[in-house]
């Protein structure tokens, strides 16, 4: 008797998305804009509880791709690495935060790997940034 191989436990952003028009909207309302090689990315705190119908679920993360990227196939493609290298490094997404990706073109042809170690350097910074948000709510 053989058992059956256990599928892949991938991690999954599937909770950690933000869908909603408005949750981009109150992002980019209580943030600044910061600059990478490859991308500009966005850092707000998330609303309490109370103030939001649902109850906050942790932290979220956004990406755009407008029409300025190139055409449909090309966004998408920038959109799929982008979440490949978000779903390898969930974990590093700060507490408590949205964070708004935006790439640039150059993610279509940079390397993956530094594609990656792009976003963890960011992730890395984020988390930072929120810690230093989340000191300033206490004093």
């Amino acid at each position: 008797m053989t058992t059956p191989l256990q599928p892949d436990r991938r991690s999954s952003l599937t909770g950690a998305r933000l869908r909603r028009h408005a949750d981009y909207q109150r992002a980019y309302a209580a943030s600044r804009k910061r600059q990478s090689a490859s991308m500009s990315w966005f850092l707000a705190p998330q609303p309490p509880a109370d103030a939001v119908f649902e109850p906050a679920k942790g932290p979220r993360v956004g990406l755009t791709a407008g029409k300025v990227l190139g055409k449909a196939h090309e966004r998408n493609r920038i959109k799929r690495r982008m979440r490949e290298v978000l779903r390898r490094h969930v974990e590093l997404l700060p507490a408590g935060c949205d964070l708004i990706l935006h790439p640039r073109r150059t993610v279509l042809t940079i390397e993956f790997k530094k594609l990656e170690a792009e976003v963890v350097r960011i992730l890395q910074q984020a988390n930072v940034e929120a810690a230093r948000m989340t000191a300033k709510v206490v004093l």
